[in-house]
């Protein structure tokens, strides 16, 4: 198979392709790609379209949930939903695809590893790169099925536009509403050691208790995490309008059982 334009053959590699995409993606020219990659420009031109082939794997046999009825890992996907509600986005470098990017710390690297494994779990055919920032790192992924399974892309920032799940994704949110959990709260969450003085018969008395936040200034992921929490019968308040905290130690027990401190 030929490329219109060009005169060698199509037999580069899928990482080759998403590489350009990737390079694409963060502003490169596609004479500056090619030269990196030592194929034609107009290759690059050529995919950076839409114009590829699947994979082969992917051609033999559908794997989008969404689209071809694919079986979903229930408990990963609701996981990598809270993770994307906390510090992912989409982006759609072409009209034909799009990546999916979750932000993680470098202190947490057992986190990386659990939403790498999410996002390999939720489209097993598809690549996990990572891309390092200052302090962390954003693990990222090509497929226009990313759009299929979180539908809550939009322009802007989450906070400026409705963030409202799906019935599909309201279904499994209900199943494993403790996965959905841990991925908000290792997105934007954290577990930390409270503490507060009490008088006592011998004076002031430091008591020091764990405590759960989860903080983010959209309004619809608030009350997403606030119905979880609800649906496992874990007490919480609205300290500030944009923060939900767990400190009853009861319900600090529960929630331990689902998300616990990073690592």
């Amino acid at each position: 198979m030929s490329v219109p334009g060009c005169t060698l053959p199509l037999v580069h590699t899928e990482t080759s392709v998403d590489t350009a995409l990737e390079l694409a993606a963060a502003g490169l020219h596609a004479t500056e790609i090619g030269r990196r990659l030592g194929i034609p420009k107009s290759t690059v031109q050529y995919w950076c379209r839409g114009g590829r082939r699947q994979p082969r794997a992917q051609r033999a046999s559908g794997r989008c949930p969404g689209c071809d009825g694919e079986p979903l890992e229930r408990a990963r996907y609701a996981y990598l939903l809270g993770s994307y509600l906390g510090d992912g986005h989409i982006t759609t470098p072409t009209p034909n695809s799009a990546v999916l990017a979750i932000y993680c710390s470098d202190d947490w690297p057992g986190v990386s590893a659990e939403v790498e494994h999410a996002i390999r779990a939720a489209l097993p055919q598809c690549r996990v790169t990572r891309a390092a920032r200052t302090g962390s790192h954003a693990l990222r992924s090509h497929s226009k099925h990313w759009l299929c399974l979180f539908p809550q892309h939009g322009p802007g920032t989450k906070h400026t536009r409705s963030i409202v799940l799906e019935p599909w994704q309201q279904t499994v949110v209900d199943e494993h509403p403790g996965p959905l959990l841990r991925g908000l709260f290792h997105s934007d969450g954290c577990r930390i050691l409270n503490w507060t003085q009490k008088r006592t018969e011998n004076g002031l008395v430091r008591y020091e208790y764990p405590r759960y936040m989860f903080s983010n200034k959209s309004e619809d992921i608030l009350a997403i995490c606030e119905a979880a929490l609800d649906r496992l019968d874990i007490a919480h308040r609205r300290p500030r309008p944009d923060l939900v905290s767990v400190a009853r130690r009861a319900a600090v027990a529960r929630l331990d059982e689902f998300v616990g401190p990073k690592y």
